[in-house]
């Protein structure tokens, strides 16, 4: 719970509210290749990542299409599934064995009503996560594969020491075989 309450202290939350908000979440463990959500089922949780790597993919005429992981000190949900009550259209599996603090949409519903310190701080990371979303977007559209290698080796460094090369150029748009060309051509 360390990093849990690392993360929110450092959100400026008074300790009634900090103790409330910690108190609202569990912990739960993950082997390498257990799902946190499966394609078709209902996303219940958000988490938040204290140990542990998390892909993010669809599986389109039996392959794997990488789109985005998560790794310590993030925020781990099918979203549209966990808002809406709907299946999840991905998968979400962890990469490593992992701990995940879980926070129900019961409770989550609970903060914001109860905690205005909580309901702002949820509206900026909504904020922050769908300028996120779109920025990924529009990094596939008017970004070359080599330009967002090096913007990925830029702002997450971390993800190419944890992930592997095939997972890399799923999320990256390309090929194995032409991410391991533009690393020759950056080194």
């Amino acid at each position: 719970m360390e990093n849990l309450t690392t993360y929110f202290t450092a959100c400026g939350f008074s300790e009634p509210d900090l103790n409330a908000v910690l108190n609202s979440f569990e912990k739960k463990t993950f082997q390498k290749g257990c799902y946190f959500v499966q394609e078709g089922k209902i996303s219940r949780h958000l988490g938040f990542v204290e140990k542990g790597v998390f892909q993010y993919f669809f599986n389109i005429d039996g392959d794997e299409r990488t789109t985005y992981v998560a790794g310590e000190g993030g925020f781990v949900a099918s979203l549209v599934s966990f808002f809406k009550e709907l299946p999840a259209r991905e998968n979400i599996r962890a990469m490593t064995d992992g701990v995940v603090w879980l926070l129900s949409k019961d409770k989550l519903t609970a903060l914001r009503r109860d905690i205005p310190a909580f309901r702002e701080f949820y509206i900026g990371l909504l904020e922050w996560q769908i300028g996120c979303i779109d920025d990924s977007r529009l990094n596939l559209l008017n970004l070359t594969a080599e330009e967002r290698y090096r913007k990925m080796l830029t702002e997450e460094p971390q993800l190419l020491q944890q992930i592997p090369l095939q997972y890399l150029a799923s999320i990256l748009g390309v090929t194995p075989r032409h991410l391991s060309r533009i690393r020759n051509n950056i080194r």
